[in-house]
């Protein structure tokens, strides 16, 4: 197990996927400051079940994905503005919250699934995807594209579509990639159909 900072946010990052976020709690400053200090580790993004992002007073999920800063500027608004990437998923053994706010956590990885071919079945989800990341530009349109991963796939869909906090927590705790994608085709439905 190793000691990573938690960063509570009403979204779900998956591995692999990028992340933009302004920064401007003292706390999260601070964190980001040592993250690009330290050059390794990063921090852990988790989904909250109970409170604001902003609040020191937040529950959230024991599955998360570990993130590292890959390019960062100063804001025109003075903020800071961070680009993280989700590199794998892990497990929130125990926290504590430290006399700043920030929460640190004893985490571990979990195992992944080694990489599966996309099924044909499942190819009008890559296509899907591939109009949504040329719609959506910069940071996106840089990411190196698997379309033939199951597992690129569905996370990177996951992350983008509008679907229901909970639903893409359920999605990032699934390990089967074809599991993954068939709920996730099972949610896409179950929206379009509302």
């Amino acid at each position: 197990m190793t000691e990573r900072p938690l960063f509570p946010l009403n979204t779900v990052l998956f591995p692999d996927g990028l992340l933009p976020l302004r920064i401007f709690e003292t706390r999260y400053v601070d964190m980001v400051r040592d993250c690009m200090r330290t050059g390794g580790g990063g921090f852990v993004v988790v989904s909250i079940l109970e409170g604001a992002e902003t609040s020191t007073e937040v529950r959230f999920s024991e599955v998360g994905t570990r993130a590292e800063i890959i390019d960062w500027d100063q804001r025109p608004d003075g903020l800071l503005g961070i680009l993280a990437c989700g590199r794998e998923r892990v497990r929130v053994r125990s926290h504590q919250q430290r006399s700043d706010g920030l929460i640190v956590a004893q985490v571990e990885p979990i195992e992944e699934w080694p990489p599966l071919d996309l099924p044909l079945e499942y190819a009008s989800l890559a296509g899907l995807l591939e109009r949504l990341l040329d719609q959506l530009g910069t940071p996106w349109a840089h990411l190196a594209r698997k379309p033939g991963d199951a597992s690129w796939v569905a996370g990177r869909l996951a992350e983008l579509l509008p679907l229901n906090l909970e639903i893409k927590q359920a999605l990032l705790e699934e390990d089967d990639p074809l599991r993954r994608l068939e709920r996730l085709r099972a949610a896409m439905l179950a929206v379009s159909d509302s």
